[in-house]
């Protein structure tokens, strides 16, 4: 019995990696962690800037709170570059876990690190809060949203180096950054158009570095493997509402009532559509 259990949590966590895509923030971690040339490339499509250098990524870095009782992070992607910018990488499945004012706390913490005693504040080097998300967030249809502080009365920049940059994953369009999020929904490095990712996926997902992932993957493969599930089914009836909505001219409400969509469902998927 016990080892028909071991059999199945062992296909349970092969199943759940196979499924995985850049979009599981566990995958992307590996990835990108001490991937220099995937990270350049990544922040070089999505900040419009071909001038990056970054000398140093880690995947998964934890940022203690300095206040006791204060509430740690942990960072999806952490890099730096060789002028000092500081830059997080957040994948975000859902809405609230890219909430506008987890982007100020982030930035917070990132900046709250940089200076040392007895530096200047003019020091404090620029830092980059960028959140993928899963679905356009927003809800405007554009790929990237890029927010910086500005003068009210004269809507001049107010240049204190602080940028906070969320990307549409939804988007698909025909271009560097749609390109860039369709490689983050693949499944299968063949699919992918970018090498720079294609190798990292392929090493995680299909050559040695299979058994950390399903390693990581096993240590909460029951709980993910339901999370995991429930995403899949609402991703997949989100996709096919929006079918809906384009073939026929239907509005949301109306997809959903053809569909038969429960109450339950009916509330997550409006905050998508």
């Amino acid at each position: 019995m016990a080892g028909e259990e071991i059999r199945q949590d062992s296909r349970t966590v092969e199943q759940i990696v196979d499924g995985m895509s850049l979009f599981d923030d566990d995958l992307m971690s590996m990835v990108f962690d001490g991937n220099i040339e995937a990270t350049e490339l990544l922040l070089k499509i999505i900040l419009k800037k071909d001038d990056i250098q970054v000398i140093s990524v880690v995947g998964q870095k934890e940022l203690q709170s300095p206040v006791v009782g204060g509430r740690d992070i942990r960072l999806d992607i952490l890099a730096k570059d060789s002028t000092g910018k500081h830059y997080n990488v957040e994948i975000q499945q859902k809405p609230e876990g890219a909430h506008i004012r987890r982007a100020r706390f982030n930035s917070s913490m990132m900046d709250s690190r940089m200076l040392k005693a007895g530096q200047e504040f003019s020091e404090l080097q620029d830092s980059y809060m960028v959140f993928i998300t899963r679905t356009d967030i927003f809800k405007r249809g554009i790929p990237i949203y890029t927010i910086n502080r500005h003068f009210e009365e004269t809507n001049e920049l107010f240049d204190d180096g602080s940028h906070i940059v969320y990307v549409n994953g939804n988007y698909k369009g025909d271009d560097t950054i749609g390109r860039l999020m369709h490689d983050f929904g693949c499944k299968e490095a063949k699919d992918m158009y970018y090498s720079e990712l294609a190798k990292g996926v392929k090493h995680f997902k299909e050559e040695g570095g299979r058994k950390r992932m399903c390693e990581a993957v096993e240590k909460y493969a029951k709980d993910y493997a339901k999370e995991y599930a429930e995403n899949a089914r609402l991703n997949s009836l989100l996709e096919s509402i929006k079918n809906l909505m384009d073939s026929m001219k239907w509005s949301a409400e109306q997809a959903m009532a053809a569909m038969k969509v429960s109450d339950a469902d009916r509330a997550m998927l409006l905050k998508e559509l």
